[in-house]
């Protein structure tokens, strides 16, 4: 008996690292996908990037910004389609100035797993570039929830909340890439 109790305490404690480790990639995933220009190797074009940013939540999530500062700047998007407007409004010809760099670092890791529900908090520190030579470093809060649905780990909120923005200097970089050649072949 002792055994079985001991093989079944290991099972959960796997279970736990193996939902944690998935929820990190799916993390660093969505930050990945959200970087421009676009990393990931064969996206054709910005609503390719938005349908694999998509894939990462479920059909019910929502997306947020909130604070003071973000309530009125993001505002709140609920299930895919409104999501996938929300990003529209990043990226593409609809965005001017355009968004020539944007690179997102994540810190401060918590993830919390319960069953087959979790949530993560980080902080994530990001440069924008834009076309106009504007520049900022962005840092927010994040702090999202996630469900496993049949067997896969989705987002269900992304929730984003203001620490502070600060311009930099007018053509702030120097160098940056047009495309990203990292995951080619």
């Amino acid at each position: 008996m002792a055994n079985d109790a001991t093989i079944a305490a290991l099972i959960d404690r796997i279970e736990v690292l193996e939902a944690e480790a998935e929820i990190r990639r799916i993390q660093a995933r969505y930050m990945f996908l959200c970087d421009t220009p676009c990393p990931e190797f064969g996206v054709r074009d910005d609503a390719h990037r938005i349908d694999l940013i998509l894939d990462l939540y479920a059909v019910d999530a929502v997306w947020e910004g909130v604070g003071e500062y973000y309530d009125n700047q993001f505002g709140r998007a609920e299930g895919h389609a409104a999501i996938r407007a929300h990003f529209e409004s990043f990226w593409g010809e609809k965005r001017d100035p355009a968004l020539l760099l944007n690179a997102h670092y994540l810190t401060s890791e918590q993830i919390h797993v319960d069953g087959h529900e979790a949530t993560g908090q980080w902080i994530h520190m990001q440069p924008w570039l834009f076309s106009d030579g504007r520049s900022l470093l962005r840092s927010s809060r994040l702090n999202n929830a996630f469900r496993k649905i049949d067997g896969t780990w989705k987002i269900t909120r992304t929730r984003t909340e203001n620490v502070f923005i600060s311009s930099l200097p007018q053509n702030f970089a120097e160098t940056y890439p047009t495309t990203s050649v990292l995951m080619r072949p």
